[in-house]
């Protein structure tokens, strides 16, 4: 499985130098999959987890979508904020998810608001 070097910006920023191998840290990635889908989870052994979904041992998504890239990753320092996180991402529409993996917060906040339709009477 592929791992987009950029995906450990954050990480790379806070002065990490190796944010897999991190294991006081909980995390939220996003895999891209073979056919151009996103998939968000969250784990406390990012290298474990990468593993296990690159051969397809968890009977799910990504199981049947081989092979995946991982295009994002960001720690956290709770199960509970990681998992927030991931439950979050999973609700955005794949356009949102590209933004967050450009980190494009303009985009972001712009793909956040709501569009309300005009009521015609």
């Amino acid at each position: 499985m592929a791992v987009r070097p950029e995906c450990f910006r954050r990480n790379r920023i806070e002065g990490n130098e190796h944010p897999i191998k991190d294991m006081n840290n909980f995390w939220v990635y996003i895999l891209q999959c073979n056919d151009g889908s996103y998939y968000a989870g969250h784990t406390d052994n990012l290298e474990k987890r990468i593993n296990e979904h690159s051969k397809g041992l968890h009977n799910g998504y990504t199981a049947t979508r081989l092979p995946m890239v991982v295009v994002f990753v960001q720690s956290f320092s709770s199960r509970v904020e990681a998992l927030s996180s991931e439950r979050r991402i999973k609700s955005w529409s794949k356009k949102k998810k590209e933004a967050l993996i450009k980190s494009d917060w303009n985009k972001i906040s712009e793909y956040a608001r709501k569009i309300f339709k005009k009521n015609n009477q």
